[in-house]
């Protein structure tokens, strides 16, 4: 199926994504620079993290960001049953209601992959920032990001506690 690796270049713009929240801390963080800002965001929630922190939940989707489906409980597609991973999609898109999907780690079979498209768009990305990764440095991140930024690039971040340090 198709995938979405880029998005729109007509205006010259960077699609900022956030994978893995919402989280009671650092999301708020990443809305409030967002809205300093005026830019507007994608979050990837787990399933599980919208149960647990609603209102962090509606304040993404009320101050007009996008959200999608990033799994009930975060399983990785290579290593979860087809219909596990399936049952943790439907869970949390039951949940969100997005339309949008992000395979946690970037990882799903061709046949997870069918079956989730026809539901939902599936939106990986083009500029992985490794703000996850405890060596690197927030300016690690930021150098490197920067140079594979193009025109429509969709760039993925975290809202975690593990990113945190590489995000503020």
């Amino acid at each position: 199926p198709d995938f979405l690796w880029k998005g729109a270049t007509t205006e010259g713009r960077v699609h900022l994504t956030f994978d893995d929240g919402p989280h009671p801390e650092w999301t708020p963080r990443i809305l409030d620079m967002l809205g300093e800002r005026g830019q507007k965001a994608t979050f990837f929630c787990v399933g599980e993290n919208v149960e647990r922190h609603p209102a962090v939940f509606d304040r993404i989707r009320q101050e007009g960001h996008s959200w999608g489906n990033h799994t009930m409980r975060h399983e990785s597609g290579w290593t979860a049953s087809q219909f596990s991973y399936l049952r943790s999609y439907l869970q949390c898109e039951a949940i969100t209601r997005s339309g949008l999907f992000r395979p946690p780690y970037g990882r799903m079979s061709r046949s997870q992959a069918r079956a989730i498209s026809e539901r939902s768009l599936i939106v990986m990305w083009d500029v992985l920032t490794g703000d996850f990764d405890p060596r690197r440095s927030a300016s690690d991140c930021l150098e490197a990001s920067l140079r594979h930024l193009q025109m429509g690039s969709i760039a993925v971040l975290h809202d975690s506690e593990k990113a945190a340090p590489r995000t503020d």
